[in-house]
């Protein structure tokens, strides 16, 4: 006798249904695998694929099985579609529908509905209770699962073909968050690749890839003669500004959070122009603050601008302080340590900089820009994405 459930806020057309409440090993067939024992070449280096649990969504694997090892254990095969859960370890509650065939291991729990439930209904209903499952079974996220525990789990299910409509879209939705984090992580990849290739390398005096019409060397200047530090104090009505490593000086009432301050102190802060940089506490790993914004901000941080403006653009100076060439050579001007770390401005003043004339850099700081916006734009319809996920597994779930 199964027991019915509460129906979920968000319904497809057409379902009215009550929802039924099933163990779901009542729904499933579920089996682990096992491991050859370690060390025998001959189970090892074949051609099946011997799937872990951190590789159960994955289309490849790095071990594979012979034949012999495959018959000497207790592993067990499985197929594309077949839905796998992790048992054991940091991937703990893990889900996914598998993308090949191969053996599983016995950190990894097989689950193959029956006839009257789709598989990828299960695996969405798996993640939505994740947190439920590694809060009640695992203390927190330490220990391991077990296949018993997993078939005990009480699940709210409607009919099959109620089933499929909600798999079918979540599945497409995982798709399109899958698609979007490609595109974003190439993205990333580019921008970090042509950092590398259009700044020179060390030692040289043009970068590799340029350009067309570019052609004259670029010129190698202590940071003293490129940059000034100025100190500009008593605008206590300008808007207070906060350092971040990665959006550069923002307005500090849009950090998102709360930081305690005496307004009576800030006819003491520094005055910031767009354009200038700021060395900032953390600045050792996250390059020199870019302002977009007029402000003031901490007295503790020192702020520079080009001395001649029109010979320099600042974003060209800002795409390449935030590269992690330019971070790492940073290394070289630091004391302290770890976290306690902080930059002599001193010492980076007699550093040399490499640049080209203002046109050349221009047209590398549009590039950059332009890259800056695909990425920020696959960046928010990513975490779009995933809120409109979670929001449904919410609401589409009993």
């Amino acid at each position: 006798m199964t027991e019915q459930a509460k129906v979920p806020e968000i319904r497809f057309a057409g379902f009215t249904d009550p929802w039924e409440q099933r163990k779901l090993g009542e729904l499933t067939e579920s089996y682990s695998g096992g491991t050859p024992a370690a060390g025998e070449s001959e189970f090892y280096g074949g051609s099946i694929p011997f799937i872990r649990s951190a590789e159960i969504a994955a289309e490849s694997t790095e071990l594979f099985l012979t034949e012999k090892g495959y018959e000497s254990s207790s592993a067990r095969m499985v197929k594309p579609g077949d839905v796998l859960y992790a048992l054991y370890g940091a991937t703990s509650g893990e889900v996914a529908v598998s993308r090949q065939k191969g053996a599983i291991n016995q950190a990894i729990l097989a689950i193959l509905p029956r006839d009257d439930c789709d598989a990828r209904y299960i695996t969405a209903w798996l993640r939505k209770q994740k947190g439920y499952i590694v809060t009640t079974y695992l203390q927190g996220g330490q220990g391991n699962l077990s296949g018993v525990i997993v078939k005990n789990l009480e699940v709210s299910i409607p009919s099959l073909p109620e089933q499929q409509k909600i798999g079918f879209m979540l599945s497409h939705l995982d798709s399109l968050i899958t698609l979007h984090q490609r595109k974003y992580d190439k993205l990333v990849v580019f921008k970090k690749s042509m950092l590398e290739k259009m700044f020179p390398k060390d030692g040289e005096s043009v970068p590799e890839i340029r350009f067309a019409g570019f052609t004259d060397p670029w010129e190698q200047r202590k940071a003293s003669e490129v940059f000034q530090i100025v100190d500009d104090r008593g605008h206590p009505t300008l808007p207070v500004l906060s350092a971040t490593q990665n959006q550069g000086m923002i307005y500090r009432d849009d950090s998102g959070r709360y930081i305690g301050h005496d307004e009576s102190n800030e006819i003491g802060y520094k005055r910031v122009l767009p354009g200038d940089f700021v060395v900032h506490l953390r600045s050792f790993q996250g390059g020199f603050a870019h302002s977009q914004y007029e402000g003031i901000t901490s007295p503790a941080y020192t702020v520079f601008r080009a001395k001649e403006p029109t010979s320099h653009s600042d974003r060209f100076w800002k795409h390449w302080f935030m590269s992690e060439h330019f971070i790492a050579g940073l290394s070289t001007v630091t004391y302290g340590i770890r976290d306690g770390r902080s930059i002599s401005v001193d010492e980076f003043m007699n550093t040399f900089l490499a640049f080209p004339a203002v046109e050349e850099q221009a047209a590398i700081s549009r590039l950059f820009d332009y890259l800056d916006d695909l990425i920020t734009l696959h960046q928010r319809k990513l975490e779009l994405l995933q809120n409109i996920k979670k929001s449904l597994l919410d609401k589409m779930f009993a």
